[in-house]
């Protein structure tokens, strides 16, 4: 990742993240706060991280966030393959290691991973790559910076993506979205990548020293963490936590998640609006 030229941004934006349905409730907001005069598209430098990750994509390279008021049912290329299902003891076995007070938190990644890599499936693989192709529609980087998160599953070392990489933009926005348990860990160039909130939550130091930082988190009701100074954190409301915590998987979760996030807009972007111009239009 090149970060020459990070300390001199005016705006950025950190999505980060949240689950399935926390892509759902960020997409919404997203589009809602557009409505009102917002346009996180406008950032001049973007961080995406695990479900953040997902909207990065789609708002970085141009497009419309309102696409993913649906979500792509997952399928299978394979007929007598049946879709794949989170396996929530994998998931305990890694909030187990996450928890574990006594590891540091390079240690804890490799643990973590070593439990990923026992989990390899490659039609779940393959499922996993088809949906986040389906939601993002473009494998292109964007002209505009766009930085997106991962940790090797093998060293537990965290890795940031950009469009220098070299690495496909779907595969990179799969593989930071690959939480062990509920996705495979996603292969790129030989090795194999985990959920990029493993390296530190919502990754907001990515963020330099923009003059405006915004950081929408899905989850900063579950795990509240320091964040770049003078940050603006959008959370959800306690209507769109009681969403987001039932983790239902049903289309019309998906769609009731991005509706409460557009439902958050109008006050959310009451609060950004003066921040949100560029400093050029400032008075």
């Amino acid at each position: 990742m090149d970060t020459d030229g990070m300390h001199d941004l005016d705006r950025a934006l950190v999505l980060g993240p949240g689950g399935r349905l926390g892509a759902a409730w960020t997409a919404g907001l997203t589009v809602g706060l557009r409505s009102f005069g917002v346009d996180l598209g406008e950032a001049d430098l973007i961080v995406g991280t695990s479900a953040g990750a997902i909207v990065a994509a789609v708002i970085a390279t141009g497009q419309d966030p309102a696409r993913l008021a649906t979500v792509p049912v997952r399928r299978s290329a394979n007929a007598s393959s049946a879709p794949h299902r989170p396996d929530p003891a994998v998931t305990g076995a890694v909030f187990a290691v996450l928890g574990d007070p006594g590891l540091d938190p390079a240690d804890a990644r490799r643990r973590v991973g070593r439990i990923a890599l026992e989990t390899v499936d490659a039609e779940a693989e393959n499922q996993l790559i088809a949906q986040r192709a389906a939601m993002i529609a473009t494998d292109s980087w964007p002209r505009r910076p766009l930085l997106i998160t991962a940790v090797d599953a093998e060293s537990g070392e965290p890795i940031v993506w950009d469009a220098a990489a070299g690495v496909p933009l779907v595969r990179a926005v799969a593989a930071s979205s690959a939480f062990p348990g509920i996705e495979p860990p996603v292969a790129v160039d030989g090795r194999r990548y985990l959920d990029g909130a493993l390296r530190a939550g919502t990754n907001t130091d990515l963020a330099g020293d923009a003059r405006t930082v915004v950081v929408v988190d899905p989850l900063a009701h579950r795990h509240p963490h320091p964040t770049a100074h003078g940050a603006h954190i959008l959370a959800p409301d306690p209507a769109a936590v009681r969403l987001l915590d039932a983790e239902q998987s049903d289309p019309e979760a998906w769609q009731a998640a991005y509706q409460a996030g557009g439902a958050q807009a109008s006050a959310a972007a009451e609060g950004l609006r003066t921040h949100w111009r560029p400093t050029s239009a400032r008075g």
